[in-house]
């Protein structure tokens, strides 16, 4: 009977330890719950670098000039996180992230510490994928753009049309189920981005589909934008954010926080040109905790993000608050006011009904 006991005691002990192996993600038996985890806050600091995975191919999101230099909306973040962990913007290597299809790979492979790439939420990209998404950086929806002598005014007129459509993407999805709950037929023309604007221009197909945003940015670069017309209709939530991979939650608190503090900055008024005189001066204990310096003699708020309080100080000061960022890269392109994008605070303009900013930053305290 002693050796029974101890026998289910050894199993009792053995079983626990399992147990905890598992919710530490340790199993061998193939379970990835400890994917991905890792220190990427120190390798940035140790490389001396951020590698940001950004689009190379969208004017105003993530464009590559001809002189090599990338920018556009989502290139500013990368640089907004290189000066708060590395006190430097220029700090980055741009990895071209334009292929759909590879763009998580390139994460899941540490070949990039994060992805800021035009990329949507979904719940099968955070169940299903190696990647864990941060705080929206732009609200947008799938839409349709047609040449301006086309007939088409809505997809109630596509029954058959032939569709320009980048391939690996939510919107081929959400193409396909729209079209399935009209009940029409259609034509799908795939390819990359690039290959899907061209087959457009060439009139390969009836109508080009994308984020309405990649849409208006696209043709607003083109020699005769008004040859082209982007349709009142969108078909789907496309809530872009960046990536970074799962199970690594301190990089993911610093991604998370400078998007954050940068739509902070521009609720406050804290901008790139008056941040110094407000970290030397802060004009209450807000401002003051959001740029991690102490008012009237108080302590300096840090809240342990694995870097200094002044990172978010750093990050306005180098690509400006959210407005800033917007105006600069995108301005006119894309009207912010009283769409998704405008701050829900901003009062300063009336709106329809149903219409107006969701941009709103948690508190930083």
């Amino acid at each position: 009977m002693k050796t029974l006991r101890y026998g289910l005691l050894t199993a009792m002990v053995l079983a626990v330890v399992a147990m905890v192996a598992i919710a530490c993600g340790d199993d061998e038996s193939g379970d990835s719950s400890g994917e991905g985890r890792g220190d990427t806050i120190q390798t940035i600091k140790d490389r001396g670098e951020l590698k940001c995975g950004v689009k190379q191919t969208q004017p105003l999101f993530g464009f590559k000039e001809a002189d090599g230099s990338v920018v556009g909306f989502d290139v500013e973040f990368c640089k907004a996180l290189a000066a708060a962990v590395l006190n430097d913007a220029s700090k980055v290597e741009f990895v071209d992230a334009s292929n759909a299809a590879t763009r998580f790979e390139l994460l899941a492979s540490g070949e990039i510490d994060v992805l800021i790439r035009t990329t949507t939420i979904t719940a099968e990209r955070d169940a299903g994928r190696a990647v864990d998404f941060a705080q929206t950086t732009f609200y947008t929806g799938q839409g349709f753009a047609v040449h301006a002598d086309s007939a088409i005014q809505s997809t109630a007129d596509m029954e058959g049309a032939t569709i320009c459509v980048q391939s690996g993407t939510t919107t081929e999805q959400n193409l396909d189920d729209h079209f399935t709950e009209l009940g029409f037929d259609y034509t799908p023309l795939g390819g990359e981005d690039a290959e899907t604007q061209d087959a457009f221009l060439a009139r390969r197909c009836d109508v080009w589909t994308a984020d309405q945003s990649n849409l208006a940015s696209r043709i607003s670069a083109f020699d005769n934008p008004s040859d082209f017309r982007v349709l009142g209709q969108i078909i789907s939530k496309e809530p872009l954010a960046p990536g970074v991979r799962d199970y690594d939650s301190e990089w993911k608190d610093v991604v998370n926080w400078i998007v954050h503090g940068l739509i902070y900055a521009e609720e406050l008024g804290v901008t790139k040109a008056n941040v110094g005189q407000m970290a030397s001066n802060p004009p209450n204990t807000t401002i003051a905790r959001l740029l991690g310096v102490a008012y009237e003699g108080g302590a300096v708020a840090d809240l342990g993000f694995g870097v200094d309080p002044q990172f978010l100080q750093r990050a306005i000061a180098a690509v400006g608050n959210y407005g800033e960022i917007y105006t600069q890269e995108i301005g006119n392109n894309i009207p912010r006011a009283c769409t998704l994008n405008a701050l829900a605070i901003d009062a300063s303009v009336d709106c329809p009904p149903g219409k107006g900013g969701i941009l709103y930053a948690l508190p930083y305290r």
